[in-house]
């Protein structure tokens, strides 16, 4: 019981503390330390070097490659103005009259090609707020409008996206990024139609009342030099670049490709490595592409590769030290309840899945984070449950995925803190939309996929 009650308070202040800005650097081991203390199972200090840091070290050896690359990728197509040169050709197409769609278009053709959601906020922010400005949009429904292209159906369940959260579940199915296809679509469609719905909705009967764009002082918005901006072509085809040789890789290089040294050598499969490994090189490839089309646009090459290179380094760390945190609580014998309850769940497993994995994202504040935690500690038991009851892991997959993307963007989210401050808005202007965006549609969507699932849809 003592034990119980240690795993609780340990997740409550992991929560709370993160929300009041302290580093989950610091906060997963101590907090992890709490529960140990609490439980009494092992003795702190071995808790920390060697189930904390083994989590940690696992963790960092599986992704850090895609962390890397992804961050220099995102880092090389915001230098050379790629991110905007997107943004602002769809918004010249469609017009000011669809700001919203434009908007939610350009994160997602973005983040769907690979660039990091960050980048995509900071690149798209000024066009966006020209838009909404001209056609006289409040300015606080820009949070809700870049988090729907970014947070949303981009980042967990389109097949192919390079995302992060699309990449964890890989190594624990055996699936690639591509996994379940239609239940992703479907997942898709929900978030997409669901929230450019209420944006517009909302928008609507803001414009009804009166309200117009604001009265926004000191923005500070950098004006775009059209000039200077990469042609659509240019700026596309590294995006292109990765989803083309993803697809590839993953369905024709390394579909049925044999590689008993794995298992022989160390202790792996290739079906736990082909989607890591196609998407590595993917990256790898848009990378020279984007840098080989676009040079003259770019500065200083080695500056724009080395601060890509450190700014992968926090992302990683982070989500890291909540799969260390994660590692000790499984260790835990009050854990044993925890994945009792958990997987009395009545239904199909699925549905387990995804309560278990958004509530943790939601605890931590972090989608990559939540899914590692909850995949490290029950991913084995959900495989054999796949295999067992005839369900096909890339449902667990795509379900593992979309549901990691619910609750993770509650207030405390370090993305939707920074989106925030982008915009230079705040909980209370454009939380609720924001919210309804990336927390109540996605989990709609999570449940649907799930409905789906249980009938055999992949």
């Amino acid at each position: 019981m003592l034990g119980m009650l240690g795993i609780i308070i340990s997740l409550g202040l992991l929560m709370y503390l993160a929300y009041r800005g302290i580093t989950v650097l610091i906060l997963a081991p101590l907090l992890a330390m709490l529960a140990v203390l609490f439980s009494g199972d092992i003795p702190a200090l071995a808790g920390y070097t060697e189930v904390f840091m083994k989590g940690f070290a696992g963790f960092a050896k599986l992704y850090f490659p895609l962390f890397l690359l992804g961050a220099i990728f995102g880092k090389i197509m915001d230098e050379i103005g790629a991110a905007k040169g997107i943004a602002e050709f769809i918004s010249s197409k469609l017009g000011a009259d669809k700001a919203i769609l434009s908007v939610v278009l350009s994160c997602a053709i973005l983040t769907y090609g690979g660039v990091s959601l960050f980048v995509v906020a900071f690149a798209v922010y000024p066009i966006a707020a020209a838009l909404f400005r001209r056609a006289e949009i409040p300015k606080r429904f820009i949070p809700a409008s870049l988090a729907l292209g970014s947070f949303t159906f981009t980042m967990t369940a389109l097949p192919g996206t390079p995302q992060i959260q699309n990449a964890i579940p890989m190594s624990f199915f055996g699936t690639n990024s591509f996994a379940a296809p239609v239940l992703g679509l479907i997942g898709a469609a929900v978030m997409f139609g669901g929230g450019m719905f209420w944006i517009t909705r909302r928008v609507k009967k803001a414009q009804a009342a009166g309200e117009g764009y604001g009265n926004h002082l000191n923005e500070n918005i950098k004006e775009i030099d059209d000039d200077k901006l990469p042609s659509f072509f240019n700026a596309m085809l590294p995006i292109i670049i990765v989803l083309v040789v993803n697809y590839i890789l993953s369905f024709i290089v390394f579909a049925n490709m044999e590689a008993p040294y794995l298992e022989e050598l160390y202790g792996t499969s290739i079906s736990k490595v082909k989607g890591s490994w196609a998407l590595i090189v993917a990256l790898v490839v848009a990378i020279l592409v984007a840098i080989i089309v676009n040079r003259k646009n770019i500065d200083d090459l080695k500056k724009t590769i080395n601060d890509g290179a450190m700014g992968s380094l926090l992302a990683i760390m982070n989500t890291a030290s909540e799969v260390g945190y994660g590692t000790v609580i499984k260790s835990l014998g009050a854990f044993a309840m925890v994945k009792t309850a958990i997987l009395a769940i009545p239904g199909t497993p699925l549905i387990s899945l995804a309560v278990s994995t958004s509530t943790l994202a939601g605890i931590t504040g972090s989608a990559s984070g939540g899914m590692s935690i909850a995949l490290a500690a029950l991913g084995e038991t959900y495989m054999a449950k796949a295999q067992a009851l005839g369900i096909n892991p890339e449902a667990f997959h795509r379900i593992a995925a979309m549901a990691c993307g619910g609750l993770d963007t509650l207030p405390h989210n370090g993305a939707v803190i920074t989106l925030l401050a982008v915009t230079q808005l705040t909980h209370k202007d454009s939380y609720a939309d924001l919210g309804m965006c990336t927390v109540v549609i996605p989990l709609i969507a999570t449940a649907v996929a799930i409905v789906f699932a249980t009938m055999g849809v992949v």
